[in-house]
């Protein structure tokens, strides 16, 4: 960078060009700011997972406004990320944009090329086949059925990734009933270690997990996605709670102050509540 200390005005006018300049001096040992030139590729790892997820949050509750700030701030970590790379000598953004462009075109012979795919089921197996010969070209061993799924990823979704993988080799149940026996059979594992009453919290951990690698199995053959389905039941939860917190708060009460029983009943009058403005919104529906 230049020995002078930058200003808005003397900063690139074309977008793109203007945010990597941003981050550019960001990082500049003499102008830059300390806490950015102190990050690594492995202290801001957690703040871009996070932004994906701020991301997923503004498409759930279907604002727009809000999206366009997250995608900025999405789009900011791999800006950072890049220039942290071109420092170190290794890529830098138009590397990164190069390489995922190319890669787009090339596994999309359909599009790009005069190869024939009809369906978005022809074109996962296209994508994965054109993933082992590029790892072929590379010289690369043939990758394992679940390589490359990576372990960061939230649990229940690399546990719904995984199977999937294990699927398109055949181990999988054709059907739903399978399913839910195991699921069945997993929780009656789990019965049976808080029965015997040893509180081995290593088993207790291990057979809950196998019960919610299996719900996650369900969701996959329901065709429901479960990060989603968790997620629309945490609000739920969320909404009826505060209902509780609402109610008593007008008699000047805290839920620490009531009994189970007392923020039951209010519990069950939050849903019927939901219910009568449910039944509402669907006969508005039908008559517009």
């Amino acid at each position: 960078m230049a020995s002078e200390r930058p200003t808005a005005d003397s900063l690139p006018r074309e977008p793109m060009a203007r945010l990597l300049a941003v981050m550019a001096w960001l990082r500049d040992r003499r102008h830059g700011c300390p806490w950015d030139i102190d990050q690594t590729f492995r202290t801001i790892a957690p703040y871009t997972i996070e932004e994906a997820y701020e991301v997923a949050d503004a498409i759930e509750r279907d604002d727009l406004p809000a999206l366009k700030e997250e995608l900025g701030d999405l789009l900011l970590q791999v800006v950072y990320h890049s220039q942290m790379a071109s420092e170190a000598g290794a890529f830098g953004f138009t590397e990164v944009a190069e390489a995922v462009a190319d890669k787009m075109v090339d596994r999309h012979p359909h599009v790009f090329g005069d190869a024939k795919i009809d369906t978005a089921e022809a074109q996962t197996v296209s994508w994965e086949a054109r993933k082992a010969a590029e790892r072929a070209a590379k010289g690369k061993e043939p990758a394992g059925t679940l390589d490359g799924v990576a372990r960061a990823l939230p649990a229940l979704l690399r546990a719904e990734k995984i199977q999937k993988r294990a699927a398109r080799v055949g181990f999988d149940w054709k059907k739903t009933a399978p399913v839910i026996d195991k699921i069945e059979e997993e929780l009656g594992e789990l019965r049976a270690e808080l029965a015997a009453g040893t509180a081995d919290q290593e088993r207790l951990t291990d057979e809950l997990g196998d019960v919610l690698f299996a719900v996650a199995n369900l969701a996959r053959h329901c065709k429901v996605d479960p990060e989603a389905a968790l997620r629309a039941t945490n609000d739920k939860f969320e909404r009826r709670f505060r209902h509780i917190e609402k109610r008593l708060a007008e008699g000047g009460r805290k839920p620490a102050d009531a009994t189970l029983e007392e923020m039951e009943a209010l519990w069950q009058e939050a849903k019927t509540k939901a219910r009568i403005i449910g039944a509402r919104t669907s006969r508005s529906a039908l008559r517009s």
